[in-house]
């Protein structure tokens, strides 16, 4: 089982399990606030406003939205609470609004902590 689940809000999910986190910048359009209760909303997390303009507007530079957003993660404390429940070993679930399941931010996201991860590992 892998630490990190990626699921769509929009998906037909009964609820979410406490350890699920809403990672987008802006609350995800026609998804009330009910319909996510206990859900953290790390909005923090998300690409800047900048990042996420551009990368709107650019649709196919996937690398370079991918690299830049790694770039602000890495001085990004606010991945600080996801990161140390994974570094105890409890798995948690980003939620995200895109429709595109393979290029979206919360790929990048979860491949960053989990890489943060297996660093700290190896270190060890």
């Amino acid at each position: 089982m892998s630490l990190i689940t990626l699921k769509r809000v929009y998906e037909k999910i009964a609820s979410f399990n406490q350890d699920s986190y809403l990672v987008d910048r802006l609350w995800p359009r026609g998804i009330s606030k009910a319909k996510l209760t206990g859900v953290a909303w790390l909005k923090e997390v998300a690409p800047s406003n900048e990042l996420r303009q551009w990368y709107h507007e650019h649709l196919d530079e996937w690398d370079i939205f991918y690299q830049n957003y790694q770039q602000e993660l890495e001085n990004n404390p606010a991945i600080i609470p996801l990161y140390q429940k994974l570094k105890d070993n409890e798995p948690i679930t980003l939620l995200y609004g895109s429709r595109d399941l393979k290029h979206n931010h919360a790929i990048v996201l979860r491949d960053f902590l989990l890489n943060k991860l297996k660093q700290n590992n190896s270190a060890s």
